[in-house]
C-alpha cells in the first residue's frame, strides 16, 4: 500500500542523501556561519547561500552550506 511509512525512502542526489540530517533555518544557519540572521536572508537571496525554498521559508541544508564555505576560501 502506497503511503505507508516504511514505503518512505530518503530523498538522494548523486548517491547522497540529501535528508539525512534536519533541515537549518535561517537562525540555525546564522549561528553555525557566525553572521546575523539578516546577512542570512540576504547572501540568500543574492544567489550566495544554497537554500531550499519551502512556502514562503527558507531552509538550510548543512552539507550545502559547508561546500559553499569551502569553495570560497581565500589564499589557501
Amino acid at each position: 500500500m502506497a503511503g505507508r511509512r516504511e514505503d518512505i525512502r530518503p530523498i538522494t542526489q548523486h548517491g547522497d542523501e540529501i535528508l539525512r540530517e534536519p533541515l537549518l533555518d535561517a537562525a540555525d544557519a546564522a549561528t553555525l556561519l557566525g553572521i546575523p540572521r539578516s546577512s542570512v536572508y540576504e547572501y540568500a537571496q543574492r544567489g550566495e547561500l544554497p537554500h531550499v525554498k519551502i512556502g514562503r521559508h527558507l531552509k538550510f541544508i548543512r552539507c550545502d552550506l559547508e561546500r559553499a564555505l569551502v569553495e570560497r576560501r581565500i589564499g589557501i
